[in-house]
């Protein structure tokens, strides 16, 4: 079976029929000419897949040939630097890249300056349409989306992040200048890359169409196989075809996927029996600390209750105190001597008498 990165057979002399035909349809016509002449024609590849991806992917590719002059449209989203207004940010960043050797003309804009000046939206529309090439510094890219909007995604523009700290700095960003950029949307099953212009000569675009092709069938996510036809076009042509894939391949992407399904539901059963290992481990050390930290139980005795009553100790009157009477008032001094003289003696009568003897 052949290697799923294995690059494309790409016919040069049938890449080189297609960019003679599409130079003459571009001559032929009086608008194409003019652009023509300006270098306003972008002449792209487009890309068809047997099967749509499931993830979204963005590829980088570095061509031989740039596709941007010296003074062309590049703008670059730089940080604040600290005790620094926006002005003098921007005059910091244009003489370190003209020190570095960059020779791109490139427009400078500090992420206050994008926060202030571009936050309406008619700032943003026309900032998109000013620029053709967006580049970000690495240390503000994750701030970006919410400031620049969508629009910007929507329509390929994604400022491509750059390391302003790196030692080669120049050669870093030549290729994102010079070079182009796919992104393989998991939406449907066609893509589009700028490869060349209309300025080029016949060769250059052949190289750099012909570098594009091996770049894109290495890197794509799934696998080389799966591009199904290629096409060379420009804005105003028809697309031309330059590769067509067998139907064998097909079967070779079909195979590769269930492949790949295969390996990672293994990888998946695997990361999950040795989870389960780990966890039987852990519970089975945490059981073994668990019957070593615990004590015997202390076994209960019956308490005997005593059969006889305890003795009630008696008090001494010789140990009671002595409790003060209360002061009585002065309408009080009646006593208890007094108390018992003054309860009534019950009458004798000669009817109680008999009563009595009757009784007993």
């Amino acid at each position: 079976m052949e290697s799923p990165r294995d690059e494309l057979d790409l016919d040069r002399s049938q890449v080189t029929k297609a960019v003679q035909a599409l130079q003459a349809c571009l001559k032929s016509s009086s608008l194409s000419q003019k652009l023509f002449e300006n270098d306003g024609q972008a002449i792209s590849l487009l890309l068809t897949q047997w099967k749509i991806p499931r993830k979204e992917q963005t590829i980088r590719i570095s061509l031989p040939h740039g596709l941007r002059t010296e003074s062309g449209d590049v703008c670059l989203f730089t940080r604040d630097e600290p005790r620094m207004t926006s002005e003098q940010t921007v005059r910091f960043y244009k003489k370190l890249l003209t020190e570095r050797g960059l020779k791109n003309a490139i427009e400078v804009i500090p992420f206050n300056m994008l926060k202030t000046e571009y936050k309406p939206f008619e700032a943003k529309r026309r900032l998109l349409g000013n620029f053709d090439l967006f580049l970000s510094d690495a240390r503000i890219r994750r701030r970006l989306p919410s400031h620049i909007g969508k629009h910007f995604y929507e329509r390929k523009k994604a400022p491509l992040s750059v390391d302003l700290e790196s030692k080669h700095l120049v050669r870093d960003m030549a290729r994102l200048i010079q070079g182009t950029s796919l992104t393989v949307s998991n939406k449907g099953s066609c893509c589009m890359v700028r490869v060349a212009h209309s300025g080029m000569t016949a060769d250059e675009m052949v190289e750099n169409v012909m570098t594009a092709v091996s770049t894109i069938s290495a890197k794509l996510a799934m696998t080389g196989k799966n591009i199904k036809i290629i096409h060379l076009k420009s804005q105003t042509s028809v697309a031309l075809p330059i590769y067509t894939s067998d139907l064998s391949h097909l079967a070779v992407v079909e195979e590769a996927r269930k492949k790949a399904r295969s390996t990672k539901g293994a990888k998946k059963r695997k990361r999950e029996n040795k989870n389960r290992e780990v966890s039987d481990l852990k519970t089975k050390e945490t059981e073994e600390e668990k019957d070593s930290k615990e004590e015997e139980i202390p076994q209960l005795v019956p308490i005997e209750m005593p059969t006889k009553k305890p003795k009630q100790e008696t008090i001494s009157k010789q140990g009671l105190k002595k409790v003060p009477k209360p002061a009585a008032g002065k309408g009080l001094k009646k006593t208890v001597k007094d108390t018992k003289l003054a309860k009534k003696t019950p009458k004798v009568t000669a009817r109680g008498l008999k009563r009595k003897a009757k009784n007993k």
